[in-house]
């Protein structure tokens, strides 16, 4: 999986109340478990021990195969795979994007290390915003 010492939410209602009450913020990855680019990604994320560490201690996680009904989570269309984050004030953080402009919120495996500093952008914002 994305992580098998992370805990995910089971549900996107479930995560956008996690992240409220515990004042983390939500990271949220759509993808396909037949497609190969969410398949890559899932195995440069789950080896990361950087970013499991970090996502193990400051953010509440989701892994979506469907979509959700929040148009918010795909402000540029419902392709797979993308991280989207959430703050706690259940704002969706659409300034923290990878970097191909015609899929703001997708990412390769070797954008690893940019998933990476956006995870600690989504987490520095949220402190400077309270």
């Amino acid at each position: 999986g994305w992580g098998d010492e992370l805990t995910w939410v089971q549900t996107y209602e479930e995560a956008l109340f996690r992240s409220k009450s515990n004042n983390k913020p939500l990271m949220v990855i759509h993808h396909l478990e037949d497609c190969p680019h969410s398949l890559a990604l899932k195995k440069a994320f789950s080896t990361n021990k950087e970013i499991q560490k970090l996502a193990d201690e400051d953010f509440i996680l989701i892994n979506l195969v469907y979509e959700t009904t929040d148009k918010h989570l795909s402000p540029d269309g419902q392709y797979v795979p993308r991280v989207i984050f959430v703050d706690p004030s259940l704002t969706v953080r659409a300034d923290i994007t990878g970097r191909y402009a015609n899929r703001l919120y997708a990412y390769e495996p070797s954008d690893i290390d940019l998933l990476h500093s956006n995870m600690i952008k989504a987490k520095k914002l949220l402190k400077t915003e309270l």
